[in-house]
């Protein structure tokens, strides 16, 4: 028992250290649409943060990364761990208030813009890599190419490539009611392919239920996605 009740001690005393400093750490915040997923549905939140980590992962290595439709700026500390520099935009300002406030400053590497990505571009700023998760269902069919485009012009040389996220037309019917507002342009795999092969010239097609990417029947997706480079 002495040297169980030394093993604990010395256990404690480790744990102790490791943490020291932590409660000095200023606490960041979750806005209140990360909030109301969390108090309604927290596992939805486990799922989106598995959609960050995957882009996180295919722009390993890149230097600069914009992301559209950023919202709260939940995901933009796991895109940016490996990147000097994160932007991101939404249309929608309060969400760009709570993450200036919430997450930029002076001294780090993350930067938050109100700016419609339909409008154009906000600046002449150039990034290595782009990608928008849950924006594209929301753009109307005939908006697309302005879509694409846009985006284009934010890329170094338009040579970069880009990432896009969005649910599958056949989750759809599954979908509450909240999570379907604003979705006009939901598509299936291969739809989806088709619009960015309009504008790219190699399209791969990702397929992810919950967190778990997949390769398995098209139509039992209940997420996509598709990386894009040579641009058309």
């Amino acid at each position: 028992m002495d040297f169980l009740d030394r093993s604990d001690q010395k256990a404690k005393e480790i744990y102790k250290k490791s943490i020291e400093g932590i409660h000095h750490t200023p606490l960041k915040k979750l806005g209140s649409n990360t909030s109301r997923i969390f108090e309604e549905d927290p596992k939805l939140l486990l799922f989106i943060l598995s959609r960050y980590k995957f882009v996180a992962k295919q722009f390993e290595g890149y230097s600069s990364i914009l992301e559209i439709g950023c919202q709260e700026g939940f995901g933009a500390p796991i895109v940016s761990q490996g990147a000097m520099k994160y932007t991101g935009l939404d249309f929608y300002k309060p969400y760009i208030e709570f993450a200036k406030d919430n997450l930029e400053t002076k001294e780090n590497k993350f930067q938050f813009i109100h700016h419609d990505i339909l409008l154009g571009t906000h600046s002449t700023e150039q990034f290595d890599c782009a990608f928008a998760l849950d924006v594209l269902e929301h753009i109307e069919s005939s908006n697309e190419e302005l879509f694409f485009r846009n985006i284009q012009k934010y890329l170094s040389s338009s040579k970069g490539p880009i990432i896009l996220g969005m649910p599958s037309l056949e989750s759809q019917v599954y979908a509450s009611e909240r999570s379907k507002l604003g979705h006009v342009n939901c598509k299936s795999k291969k739809e989806f392919r088709t619009s960015c092969k309009k504008y790219y010239r190699d399209v791969f097609m990702f397929s992810m239920n919950d967190e778990v990417l997949h390769t398995g029947y098209d139509p039992m997706s209940q997420y996509l996605f598709a990386i894009c480079s040579g641009p058309i």
